[in-house]
């Protein structure tokens, strides 16, 4: 789990966001590339925020969190805030890290459970793992002051202010902030609070995680609370506004330059007072709906059934890329190897059977009529006998010979 947390959180983002950065920074795009890049961020932020509303494994509402957020930093590098995309980068793997720990910490405790459905009131049993988890929670949805409020921001504001920006990509992000809040505060609450809905064998076991596995998600939930104050904007007037982008401004001194944008220190607090607004939005309908009225989801399940099930099955993603992509592959794979068993090995087993049939012939001649003729020699040797008895090389017997024949002649020709 810890490994795959530092991935999620780390690895696996970093690679792509940081080269998304600094590619601009060498060989500056035109404005049309950025905009593909903008909208596809977009579009991924909402796509895998919406399909994290009804994911009933820990893990996997984390990991298309994890695809959301990293659409947002899309969304801040196609706008031409790159300081911002890497700054959200840097407060990400703080909370983002925290949480899949905190979620394998709530996995030890239950002995292995995954099943969101299958957990509730768990906040007394494990606190030291609840206030972590409650930390990242608060620093991913967007509270002040933590880490995560800062960073997404900034890239609000770059979308709707920004010369590459544009108030519909603010309006995506928005509507994306307010679902990873109340997909979030779902989790929180459905692992926490609440009745109990564990089976009692688990029940009996739930126990908090040692100090090796805490130690690790407090000082993450220190990170996830003061990673973002460096990147306080100036409009708070706290005297380090925009200390990250000061920072960084050296890497992007060579990149596509923004022009100043619209809107002044009011617009950027109103919208800034709209960020909090809609993370409070998505807590307040998650506390709702899952502590205040918990009948509402499965009224909600039944009233838009065909919505639930096209979020719970992922729009069908994994069956389309299968249908399109996997099972074509498969196919053509399939046709190969009939291909290279009909038609290749075909070829090379019909050339062998033949050589083996001219050789079976050949061995046949070779043994009945070459061998045999070799092998019957001595059968020579003793019709040669009479004519070894014969050729006796002694004169007198040659004699007596021609005039023994002399006589059968003599007598034949007397006798007839």
């Amino acid at each position: 789990t810890r490994d795959r947390a530092l991935n999620k959180a780390a690895t696996w983002l970093r690679a792509g966001v940081y080269l998304g950065a600094r590619g601009p920074a060498w060989s500056p795009p035109p404005p049309p590339a950025l905009g593909v890049v903008g909208g596809v961020g977009a579009v991924t932020a909402l796509f895998a925020a919406s399909i994290g509303l009804v994911q009933n494994d820990i893990k996997r509402v984390l990991a298309y969190s994890t695809v959301s957020q990293l659409g947002y930093m899309f969304l801040g590098l196609g706008v031409g805030a790159f300081a911002a995309g890497i700054f959200h980068l840097m407060t990400h793997a703080f909370f983002k890290a925290l949480l899949f720990l905190g979620a394998g910490s709530v996995i030890h405790a239950l002995g292995g459970e995954q099943d969101l459905r299958k957990m509730g009131g768990l906040k007394e049993k494990i606190p030291t793992t609840w206030g972590t988890m409650l930390a990242g929670t608060l620093a991913i949805a967007g509270f002040p002051p933590l880490a995560g409020f800062f960073s997404k921001d900034e890239i609000l504001w770059k979308a709707f202010s920004s010369p590459r920006g544009h108030w519909g990509l603010w309006l995506v992000g928005v509507v994306t902030a307010t679902l990873t809040s109340f997909y979030m505060f779902r989790m929180l609450f459905l692992i926490f609070y609440g009745k109990s809905r564990m089976s009692r064998e688990v029940e009996q076991h739930v126990h908090e995680s040692p100090r090796s596995m805490t130690g690790v998600l407090a000082v993450l939930a220190v990170g996830s609370v003061v990673a973002g104050w460096v990147g306080i904007p100036a409009v708070l007037g706290l005297g380090i506004g925009n200390g990250w982008e000061r920072f960084l401004e050296p890497v992007f001194e060579n990149g596509v330059k923004l022009e100043g944008g619209h809107g002044g220190a009011e617009l950027e607090l109103g919208l800034m007072a709209v960020s909090v607004a809609v993370a409070l939005a998505g807590w307040g309908l998650a506390r709702s709906f899952y502590l205040k009225k918990p009948q509402l989801p499965e009224r909600c399940m039944t009233r838009f059934r065909g919505l639930y099930i096209t979020l719970l099955n992922k729009y069908w993603v994994d069956e389309i890329y299968d249908m399109l992509f996997v099972n074509r592959t498969k196919d053509l794979g399939n046709f190969l190897s009939r291909f290279d068993l009909k038609v290749i090995d075909g070829g090379v087993n019909g050339s062998a059977f033949i050589t083996r049939l001219t050789g079976s012939i050949s061995g046949f001649f070779d043994y009945w009529f070459v061998d045999f003729a070799v092998r019957r020699s001595d059968l020579i040797y003793y019709m040669s006998y009479p004519l070894r008895r014969i050729q006796t090389g002694i004169v007198q017997n040659y004699a007596a010979m021609t005039v023994a024949g002399i006589l059968v002649l003599v007598s034949y020709f007397l006798l007839r």
